[in-house]
């Protein structure tokens, strides 16, 4: 990528440059400057929000299985430009080449399974004798997504309100434009009409204030922190707009004495590392069997020092930067103060003294209760180990949270996995392995982590509307 790359706003069928300057974007490795996204004034957003619902009747009129078959033809098209996409994603948010390969891997997933389950998707559901749902598109969608994972984020929320016959007006994230762009692109090239997909980019209070005043949005789905999220369902309360809102989290693991210890301890830090912790589903807290507490910090800590931290696009780095100053000026909060009440840093800890917003694998043990690390989502490369007497005390210790998005817990005990399945307070509890949310699978939070679906088949029907009809036993569409 050079220096001298624009990203443009994307509206009613064409790029241009936005009413409101210019943003800049930052490297992550070397804190500089390197490329620029467009800002939307209200003018661009208005043509939005038109072109949009222009679109919107012709949209929902095609059949589900060209609008099916689209997505296809774009997955193709973006999957022939992975390498060039990947670098610019790496380039931006700091994740290794290998991440990012990996994550534009899964947006391709997530296009073509709407795509190939369109017409089911849309299909009428018989309920009884003389008696119908008819799923219908509820109309333009906003949707904004984050910086951490915005392949793979924008293509949830994209394919699903595509295949559920809704035009979409999508807020990337300015700080990762590229990942927007290519999708788009790659949507345009396989033909999608004119005013189906509007990309717009700008000063976020501003687009989420003006989309969600105006009476076209049907939809608001949102990925981001309980804080925005709260916000914008405020926002949206006004008009009705249904909000399928994916928020923060605080995930724990539970290790069990009987699990393998050595299989845990690297699973969690797989996972936990990737992205340099900045996902909502990574682990942030381990609760430990108290017999087979200490071997599993001893191998957790040798599996953290041995993580290569470096620059993104070294072939050797297993972990990148951070993707911008505020998430170090956070970790650095959360550690000092854990440490001022007694905490333990068992490795990392600190800034790595180089340019770049690198920040080590962090281990941190005698961590009291009152500590912010435990109350705030860290969202970053820090974990907190900590020993259990009883199963349940780790299940009330895992509960003990405001937040409710993912747990995990590593055990051989088929009657223990039942327990915590049945236990544990999340919208998902995934058992001896971590990984993220697939293509066909729905997920949602609880509590403060947020509500309505996203992926799967309740994903797409978080666009549509159930329309029962009487006196007929099939509708077809």
């Amino acid at each position: 990528m050079s220096a001298a790359t624009q990203y443009e706003l994307f509206i009613d069928g064409a790029w241009r440059r936005g009413g409101n300057g210019e943003i800049p974007v930052v490297n992550p490795a070397t804190e500089q400057v390197f490329a620029s996204v467009a800002s939307a004034s209200i003018e661009d957003l208005d043509d939005a929000l038109a072109a949009a619902e222009r679109s919107r009747g012709a949209w929902a009129a095609l059949p589900a299985c060209e609008r099916g078959a689209l997505l296809i033809a774009a997955a193709r098209i973006l999957a022939s430009r992975v390498d060039e996409a990947a670098r610019s994603l790496s380039g931006e948010q700091g994740k290794t080449l290998a991440e990012a390969k990996g994550e534009y891997r899964r947006a391709l997933e997530m296009l073509e399974w709407n795509g190939i389950h369109a017409e089911q998707l849309c299909a009428s559901l018989p309920i009884g004798a003389g008696r119908t749902l008819v799923p219908e598109p509820l109309g333009v969608i906003a949707a904004f997504t984050p910086w951490n994972y915005p392949a793979v984020l924008n293509a949830r929320k994209l394919g699903a309100a595509l295949v559920a016959g809704c035009p979409v007006i999508l807020k990337g994230a300015e700080e990762t434009p590229s990942a927007s762009v290519f999708l788009v692109q790659a949507l345009q090239d396989a033909g999608i009409p004119a005013g189906v997909v509007n990309l717009v980019f700008g000063v976020p209070a501003v687009i989420s204030e003006h989309l969600l005043r105006s009476p076209v949005i049907k939809v608001l789905s949102f990925t981001g922190s309980t804080a925005v999220g709260k916000h914008l369902a405020r926002l949206a309360a006004d008009n009705l707009q249904r909000c399928v809102l994916e928020l923060g989290g605080h995930c724990p693991v539970i290790v069990c004495e009987d699990a393998d210890v050595e299989a845990a301890a690297a699973a969690i830090s797989e996972y936990k590392f990737e992205c340099a912790g900045q996902s909502c589903n990574a682990p942030s807290r381990v609760l430990v069997a108290k017999p087979v507490y200490e071997q599993f910090v001893s191998k957790l800590v040798d599996v953290a020092k041995s993580i290569k931290v470096g620059a993104p696009d070294a072939p050797d780095t297993q972990m990148g930067p951070l993707a911008n100053g505020r998430r170090i000026d956070a970790l650095k909060r959360l550690t000092e103060d854990a440490v001022a009440k007694g905490a333990n840093i068992e490795t990392g800890g600190r800034r790595l003294d180089q340019a770049g917003f690198y920040w080590p694998p962090t281990i941190l043990t005698g961590v009291r209760h009152d500590s912010s690390v435990l109350r705030e989502e860290p969202f970053g490369p820090i974990l907190t180990v900590a020993p259990f007497e009883s199963l349940d005390d780790a299940i009330a210790e895992a509960n003990d949270t405001e937040y409710g998005l993912a747990s995990y817990c590593f055990t051989a005990s088929e009657e223990t996995k039942r327990t915590l399945a049945g236990s544990l307070t999340a919208g998902a509890v995934s058992i001896n392995f971590l990984r993220g949310v697939a293509a066909d699978a729905p997920h949602s939070g609880v509590k403060q982590s947020g509500y309505g679906y996203e992926g799967g088949e309740q994903g797409v029907r978080s666009f549509q509307n159930l329309k029962l009809i009487n006196g007929l036993d099939a509708l077809d569409r």
